[in-house]
C-alpha cells in the first residue's frame, strides 16, 4: 500500500485514494475467501458421494489452504500493479492542474506579510460588522419602545380631546384655561399650607421659651 500523501486528491474526492484502494483490496480478498470455501464444500460433497473414497476432510482442508495461499500470492502481486495504475493514472491530479476553488490563487498571489495584513483587515471588518449589527439591534429596540410610547401618547391625547369636548358641551369651558386655573390654585394652596406650617412651628418655639409661673402658697389664718 502506498504511503504517499495525496492531500490534493483528498480535497477533490473527499476521501483519501489509499483508503479507497484498501477497501477495494479487502473486498476482493473477502470474495476470494468466500469462493474458496464454496469450492471446498462442492469438493467435499463430491467426495462423499463417491464410493471407496479414501480422501479425508483434513486432506481436503490442507489442499484448500495451499490453494488459498497460492491465490493470495498471485492476487497480491496483481493488486500491487492495479494499485500503482489506479493511484498514478486514475486517482491522482497532475501537477499542472488546479481545482476550481484554487484557481483564484494563481490569479492573485500574496506574500506572507500581505496575507497577514489582509487577515488583520478582515478581522477588523468583522468586528465593525458585529458592532454595527449590535447598534442596529439597539436602534430597533429603541424604535419599538418609541412606538409603544407614541401609542400611549395618542391614547392620552384622545382622552384629553374627549374631556375637552365634554367640558365644552356642558359648560363651554376651555380645558387649557381650566388646567391653568387649577395649577395656579394648587400653587396658592401649597404656599398657604407652607405659611401655616411655618407659623405653627414658630408658635411651638415661642411657647417653649416662656418661664412657667408657680402658684403662691397661702398662709394659714
Amino acid at each position: 500500500m502506498s504511503v504517499r500523501a495525496m492531500c490534493y486528491e483528498s480535497q477533490l474526492f473527499e476521501f483519501t485514494p489509499q483508503t479507497c484502494i484498501l477497501r477495494v483490496y479487502i473486498a476482493f480478498q473477502d470474495y476470494l475467501f468466500e469462493m474458496v470455501l464454496v469450492v471446498e464444500k462442492v469438493i467435499m460433497k463430491k467426495l462423499e458421494s463417491m464410493q471407496g473414497n479414501k480422501i479425508s476432510h483434513f486432506r481436503v482442508r490442507q489442499s484448500t489452504e495451499k490453494y488459498l495461499h497460492f491465490m493470495r500470492e498471485r492476487f497480491n502481486f496483481l493488486f500491487q500493479k492495479m494499485e500503482t495504475f489506479l493511484l498514478n493514472l486514475v486517482l491522482s491530479i497532475p501537477s499542472n492542474v488546479l481545482l476550481l476553488e484554487d484557481k483564484v490563487h494563481s490569479q492573485y498571489s500574496y506574500s506572507k506579510e500581505e496575507f497577514e495584513h489582509l487577515q488583520a483587515e478582515t478581522e477588523n471588518l468583522e468586528k465593525k460588522c458585529k458592532a454595527e449589527s449590535l447598534a442596529t439591534q439597539r436602534l430597533l429596540a429603541e424604535l419599538e419602545e418609541q412606538k409603544h410610547v407614541q401609542a400611549e401618547l395618542e391614547k392620552i391625547l384622545t382622552w384629553f380631546k374627549g374631556l375637552d369636548k365634554i367640558c365644552r358641551e356642558h359648560g363651554n369651558i376651555d380645558l387649557k384655561e381650566s388646567f391653568g386655573f387649577m395649577t395656579q390654585t394648587t400653587r396658592k394652596l401649597q404656599d398657604t399650607v407652607t405659611e401655616i406650617d411655618m407659623k405653627h412651628k414658630k408658635t411651638k418655639v415661642d411657647g417653649s421659651t416662656l418661664t412657667p409661673i408657680c402658684p403662691r402658697n397661702r398662709k394659714g389664718k
